[in-house]
């Protein structure tokens, strides 16, 4: 085989996301309404690819995100090192003043350069790149599937993309992701590169509420 297609994704909005409420990997949480319309719009929009195999985290937020596609009996794998960052001691906590101060000084660390910095109690994005790595290699090793689909986590997407792209990580925000949003990427196994066709793509939710 000479190139695998990869439509990753992160998954649909929960009522999480909706409140500003911290979720790592610690917070196994559903999606909301919104996140299940989300999903649907999604498979109504890619239902005729003829995905090999269905590839998610360990957290349900991703497969409920990918379930109409799962009903199909499609194969799928629940790969733990895909799953979400550890934002450690602060997860399932509404942000207050402080926590937010805490963030903003964390993430600036990291644009800094100092991706080893670990949240308190939690992951660092070198730890995350680590696992991650693990995933991709599986993905990739798995020759005999021409056409995947990924469902996976924000900050997670962003790290795993800076390191397929061989971007550093402190340039991960560059990458930016929305609730359903899609990334389409080939990799060329001949040259060992990926390359990228959309960028969250989120034309198949504009008929959706904000």
């Amino acid at each position: 085989m000479s190139s695998k297609t990869i439509y990753l994704i992160r998954h649909g909005e929960t009522d999480y996301n909706r409140r500003g409420v911290v979720q790592g990997s610690g917070i196994d949480a559903d999606l909301n309404a919104l996140g299940q319309a989300q999903a649907h719009a999604f498979y109504d929009a890619y239902q005729h690819v003829a995905f090999d195999k269905i590839y998610t985290s360990a957290l349900k937020r991703t497969h409920q995100s990918v379930a109409k596609f799962l009903e199909k009996g499609l194969p799928h794998q629940a790969l733990p090192e895909l799953n979400e960052i550890s934002w450690g001691v602060r997860e399932g906590k509404v942000p207050n003043s402080m926590d937010s101060e805490y963030y903003r000084t964390l993430i600036g660390s990291w644009r800094k350069g100092q991706t080893d910095l670990p949240a308190e109690g939690g992951e660092s994005p070198d730890d995350v790149q680590r696992r991650l790595r693990v995933a991709v290699q599986h993905i990739l090793e798995n020759t005999h599937e021409h056409t995947v689909l990924v469902a996976m986590h924000g900050r997670a997407m962003r790290v795993l993309l800076a390191t397929i792209f061989e971007q550093p990580l402190y340039a991960m925000d560059q990458f930016e992701h929305t609730n359903l949003g899609l990334y389409l990427l080939d990799y060329q196994y001949n040259n060992q590169k990926f390359i990228l066709h959309k960028t969250n793509d989120t034309t198949h939710l504009l008929t959706l509420p904000a």
